[in-house]
């Protein structure tokens, strides 16, 4: 999987309207390795393919990535902590606060960039965080942050977010085109600034995901299980509901929403290398990290000079995938 993903990335990064050999494409992603003599690397390469690889279609590469994985890997601890292979991130409200927050931003006119850091990109960060926040706090004051209580919560909030969303761009026609274009998603504002914020998030998140590995495990047993077997059921819990919120924010606040990751490439990875949550989040976020790179080239190379929203091109190929989903989960339940 990981062979794979580097044969992605750099073929992602050979293809666009310019095209570059797929050798020096590799040898582009190489020259930046330490230890390697870059100069004797690149030697023979036009300079504007260097600049095209590295300053433009690398970062839009390495972005999709990151967010595919996280996504991923974010599904997999939803479906374990809701003990429900048709769980997903999107039910505790995060990306709704995040594109409630760029839709603010987008509607009121709110336009600044400091260090790579757009205004819109800043304000979706800080409506996913906050309605993380919100969420917890509903479902502590209503069922002391149970399952339940959190799910609940968080349809709530997103609903509600919905339609203040709904209401923002329908008092600013003039900006409703741009908030729905960036609530489908993109990878067209990808910069290193963000590359360099989405490692570190993933980074944290999946290190917190591999420790709760083992605890994930036994909470697909039911709580009174995990917890006579040494389980720690609601630190447990709230670490991983945090490292999944943080992460779906930050994926989120970068490229906007984008549906079916953490629900597909999940299920595939588990038919692939079982359920043990250790092997399968890493699985997963390679699984996720490849599977977006590649939606993400057809969205930018399918009609050029045109782009499609890449949300669009993963929701074509999640959605049948979810219809045999709840297929199967029906035929599961006449059987029993």
């Amino acid at each position: 999987m990981l062979l794979l993903l580097v044969i992605v990335v750099v073929w992602a990064a050979a293809v666009g309207s310019v095209s570059v050999p797929f050798s020096q494409s590799a040898r582009i992603v190489l020259a930046k390795l330490p230890f390697v003599d870059a100069e004797e690397m690149l030697e023979g390469i036009p300079k504007a393919n260097k600049l095209i690889i590295w300053n433009i279609r690398l970062p839009r590469v390495l972005l999709a990535g990151l967010v595919g994985g996280g996504l991923a890997a974010a599904g997999v601890v939803m479906q374990a902590l809701f003990r429900n292979p048709l769980a997903d991130p999107q039910v505790l409200g995060i990306s709704s606060g995040a594109a409630f927050g760029a839709a603010v931003a987008i509607a009121f006119g709110i336009t600044f960039t400091v260090s790579g850091i757009s205004s819109i990109w800043l304000f979706a960060f800080a409506g996913a965080m906050l309605t993380m926040v919100l969420v917890f706090y509903v479902a502590r004051i209503a069922t002391s942050r149970s399952v339940t209580g959190i799910l609940l919560a968080g349809i709530a909030c997103s609903s509600m977010l919905t339609a203040a969303i709904t209401l923002m761009m329908m008092w600013n026609r003039e900006k409703l085109e741009q908030i729905y274009l960036w609530m489908l998603g993109s990878f067209s504002s990808a910069s290193w600034v963000k590359v360099g914020f989405m490692s570190i998030v993933l980074l944290g998140a999946l290190l917190c995901f591999i420790l709760l590995g083992r605890d994930l495990d036994l909470l697909s047993f039911g709580d009174q299980e995990a917890q006579s077997m040494g389980v720690s059921v609601k630190r447990t819990r709230t670490i991983a509901v945090l490292s999944t919120s943080l992460l779906v924010a930050a994926a989120v606040s970068v490229s906007g929403i984008i549906g079916f990751v953490s629900l597909i490439i999940p299920h595939i990875m588990r038919m692939l290398c079982g359920p043990k949550n250790r092997r399968l989040i890493p699985l997963s976020l390679l699984g996720g990290a490849i599977f977006m790179i590649l939606c993400d080239m057809i969205s930018r190379t399918a009609v050029p000079p045109n782009e499609i929203a890449v949300g669009a091109i993963t929701q074509v190929t999640g959605a049948p995938f979810f219809l045999y989903l709840l297929w199967k989960e029906r035929r599961k339940g006449e059987r029993d």
